[in-house]
């Protein structure tokens, strides 16, 4: 009867929903009931919600508390010591009896709002008694005054609270391993189903604009999302009345479902720009302004682009009238200054109460969360630039893949520099922060090397990402003291070298955290984490996605990487079909996969590591060589200069290596010197000293331009 009055009452207050009955009614007799630990009220939720009697393993220290013995009153406890190995042996054998016995894998309430480390001692128990692993997520809970988010997240009393039942599964570990290794391995195990189900529970079948509303009723109307140099703090409210008044002007001018280029810096108007269009069902073109005009133009007339809004302030300070000019000639330029002239007093109040009122007129509206969300050119380092198409469900997916993974949290400060017509810039750098109560400082250009570490001591920095160039310049310019409040530095879109990995860890005490993706995949598709790291790997696969590798002749333990998964792009705008979306498919596995070009090894554990580009391996002599190997040679023996190897044809060999270099006095032989034991096959054949390395706006480096300045040096040097 109190079991009843109190689910009445919890159902009353927090509209507690629960999903999955039907999983727990499967998993049998002999069940291990695994949950995420929000707050105090947790274990309250499944002792009235679950159908059974069912028993809880509590630790010893904790059940003995006075205000837990009201609820022990309503379930069977199993108080025991998670550090003791006989504790754990009779837990085993309890199970035996075939009950059903809720463990929380962590230990502890969440104190960051993620997942906290996951205990071995589980895993092995359902490993060595058998028992069916029932994962069950609660969510809301951890915004209630019963967490230990005060001061982390906003607290209220009555949050809504979901209960969800996953389907069930088993840890095997089939005897492969004992002892230690094997409570090692199953602990894995638990933690990745753990992992898993936080994800497969998230929501991320919606628009971008329908989570930021989401996000406002989290973290407050009032609470800061975005600040730039003019330093005037966006808030929730404001960031959404503005993109819905920018939004409003520009409907008239086109239309739905057309791409409108996006030609504009880094800054919170742009903010409000992608919200406006995407609000209104017009798909924001990211037009990248360093590779000039005419491949503006290219990237205008593969996307079908028909009208661009840009800023003739931004054009003057960035000097891109000549740029502007020749677009003219293609598309019609629209000014940010001449909307904003335009708009009336009564537009600003209608703004302000739609803003107000946007969970009611926006919040439900039908838009379909796969339509066209952004389109993001490819960098060209191999080739002419693709328009990749992502849907709002493939970047919110891939937030909730790497929230699954890492801990952020509503104080945090990402520091943004990276352009947002790149991917990792437009959907982790401004998008993520933005939907997941961050605050992202939005800074308009990563090439100003001594300023942005003054940046992030000043606003006092959190969370940043970065390239390998990047982060190696402002290495060099920092004082140690400036990241001293860095928490998480992510690296990705190029490899991270070891020389600029230590002096991180040297000078600021910073692990980087190396990721792996592509524009295709959202961008992220894999990344090392605080709980899952491997120096020289990027990281593991993100939740729920899946892998396969393409043999390559020539080379062992590794194949070129094909993925699938929710963050995979719609498909591609191709400059030989302009306007068509080409949808992803792998020409080897088919429709929605996603062929990476990458040779990688995945080892035992899960972590990837980049062997190269296929395209970036040459033949020489009937041996494979990775250009990206030889590179790192070079980086080895002059870590503070830049490198470029590149392959030409040779008669005698079929292909030969050339390194470009800004080394001064390199050549071939001290290469050699510095490389005792690396066969000669892997070593270049020249080495031509310049100036600077031909490199695209990202500071990766451009292979097209190296290639055809390798070959001029080759041609004028005989």
């Amino acid at each position: 009867m109190l079991k009843l009055f109190l689910r009445l009452l919890l159902t009353l207050l927090y509209r507690v929903k629960v999903s999955g009955l039907e999983n727990y009614a499967q998993a049998g007799d002999r069940v291990l009931i695994v949950a995420n630990h929000c707050s105090f009220l947790d274990p309250l939720l499944l002792g009235v919600f679950l159908p059974d009697d069912i028993t809880f393993a509590i630790n010893t220290h904790i059940s003995r508390r006075w205000w837990l013995k009201p609820f022990l009153g309503l379930s069977r406890v199993f108080p025991m010591d998670p550090t003791h190995p006989l504790s754990l042996k009779t837990l085993i054998n309890h199970l035996h009896a075939n009950t059903r016995v809720v463990i929380f894998p962590e230990g502890r309430i969440t104190q960051t709002g993620a997942m906290m480390k996951i205990y071995d001692g589980p895993g092995m128990v359902a490993d060595k008694s058998g028992a069916t692993i029932l994962p069950i997520r609660i969510a809301g809970s951890e915004y209630t005054p019963f967490s230990k988010l005060q001061n982390v997240v906003r607290l209220r009393w009555f949050p809504a609270i979901s209960i969800h039942i996953m389907p069930p599964t088993l840890i095997e570990t089939h005897g492969d391993t004992t002892g230690k290794a094997r409570r090692k391995h199953s602990g894995h195990i638990l933690t990745d189903i753990m992992t898993d189900m936080l994800f497969a529970t998230s929501h991320y079948r919606q628009t971008i604009f329908s989570a930021l509303l989401d996000a406002r009723t989290i973290h407050g109307g009032g609470h800061t999302v975005a600040e730039d140099l003019e330093r005037a703090p966006l808030s929730y409210d404001a960031l959404i009345t503005r993109s819905i008044i920018v939004g409003k002007l520009i409907r008239p001018l086109t239309e739905a479902g057309e791409n409108v280029g996006v030609l504009l810096p880094n800054c919170c108007k742009t903010l409000n720009v992608l919200l406006g269009l995407q609000l209104y069902r017009r798909t924001p073109a990211m037009l990248n302004y360093s590779i000039g005009g005419a491949g503006m133009v290219s990237a205008c007339l593969t996307g079908q682009v028909r009208t661009v809004l840009t800023s003739r302030k931004f054009i003057e300070l960035a000097n891109l009238a000549a740029e502007a000019a020749i677009l003219t000639e293609q598309v019609r330029l629209v000014y940010l200054e001449d909307l904003a002239a335009s708009l009336s007093t009564l537009a600003k109040l209608q703004g302000w109460l739609l803003g107000k009122t946007a969970d009611f007129w926006y919040g439900s509206r039908g838009y379909d969360s796969d339509e066209a969300a952004v389109v993001l050119f490819t960098s060209g380092s191999e080739g002419e630039p693709k328009g990749v198409v992502l849907s709002h469900a493939n970047i919110l997916a891939n937030h909730k893949q790497i929230k699954a993974r890492i801990d952020f949290n509503a104080q945090d400060i990402v520091l943004n520099y990276l352009p947002m017509f790149h991917s990792f810039g437009f959907t982790v750098g401004t998008l993520l922060p933005v939907l997941n109560g961050m605050t992202s400082f939005i800074y308009p250009s990563p090439l100003h090397y001594a300023v942005i570490p003054e940046i992030a001591y000043e606003i006092g920095a959190t969370i940043m990402f970065g390239t390998n160039t990047f982060l190696a310049a402002y290495a060099k310019k920092a004082h140690p003291y400036d990241f001293y409040k860095m928490r998480y530095v992510v690296a990705g879109a190029e490899k991270l070298q070891e020389s600029t990995r230590q002096t991180w860890l040297d000078k600021f005490g910073i692990r980087i955290l190396e990721g792996y993706g592509a524009t295709e995949t959202a961008p992220v598709t894999s990344v090392n984490t605080p709980m899952d790291y491997k120096a020289g790997s990027v990281g593991r696969f993100m939740p729920e996605m899946l892998h396969k590798l393409e043999a390559v002749p020539g080379i062992e333990h590794a194949g070129k990487l094909h993925v699938a998964g929710p963050n995979i792009m719609l498909g591609y705008l191709l400059p030989a079909n302009p306007g068509v979306l080409i949808p992803t498919s792998s020409a080897l596995y088919g429709e929605g996969w996603y062929d990476t070009g990458d040779i990688v090894r995945v080892d035992e554990d899960g972590f990837i590591f980049i062997q190269g580009r296929s395209k970036r391996f040459a033949k020489i002599g009937g041996e494979m060589v990775s250009l990206t190997a030889v590179e790192h040679l070079a980086m080895q023996a002059w870590p503070d200069d830049l490198h470029a190897v590149v392959s030409l044809p040779d008669p005698k060999k079929g292909e030969q290596l050339l390194l470009l270099t800004t080394r001064q006095g390199a050549t071939a032989r001290l290469l050699a010197e510095a490389s005792p034991g690396v066969a000669g096959i892997n070593l270049p054949k020249k080495v031509f000293v310049v100036d600077k390395i031909p490199a695209l706006a990202t500071g990766k480096p451009d292979y097209p331009g190296c290639n055809a300045l390798a070959a001029a040096l080759l041609s004028a040097n005989g």
